[in-house]
């Protein structure tokens, strides 16, 4: 992908500030972070979304991710943990090329994420985890 930002990262056109790299990912420090210490983890292997991209990249994503966290927690001792991941632009995805954000929260932060609970229609509930059973070839 000529013009994928995060390719070109990977390839070293870009500077970034890596944190830790793999064969199979990438993390970098987020330009515009939400929080101290947000941060990125990409797939090296290009694929727009996480129905573009192949399981053992998302696979190596997951547990790349779970060492930066590790590491998140010791170095900057956050309250929690946001992982976020976009997937088209009704998502909000603003880079087409697979990656976790990682975002410490503290308590109070004054960052978004919360939404109400509001209680669904059980039976459109219903209807759709039928459709999805379906669709995945299984019975529970």
């Amino acid at each position: 992908m000529n013009d994928c930002v995060f390719c070109k990262i990977r390839d070293g056109q870009i500077p970034s500030l890596k944190v830790y790299e793999d064969e199979q990912t990438l993390c970098i420090m987020d330009i515009n972070p939400l929080t101290r210490g947000h941060c990125l983890v990409l797939t090296k292997s290009h694929a727009p979304t996480i129905w573009d991209a192949d399981v053992e990249d998302l696979q190596a994503a997951i547990a790349t991710a779970k060492r930066v966290a590790e590491a998140l927690k010791a170095a900057v001792q956050p309250d929690g943990l946001n992982m976020l991941q976009a997937n088209g632009t009704a998502a909000f995805q603003s880079v087409f090329h697979y990656h976790l954000h990682l975002i410490p929260r503290w308590n109070n932060d004054g960052k978004g994420f919360d939404w109400k609970l509001v209680p669904g229609d059980r039976e459109q509930i219903m209807k759709i985890g039928d459709k999805l059973r379906t669709h995945l070839g299984g019975e529970t």
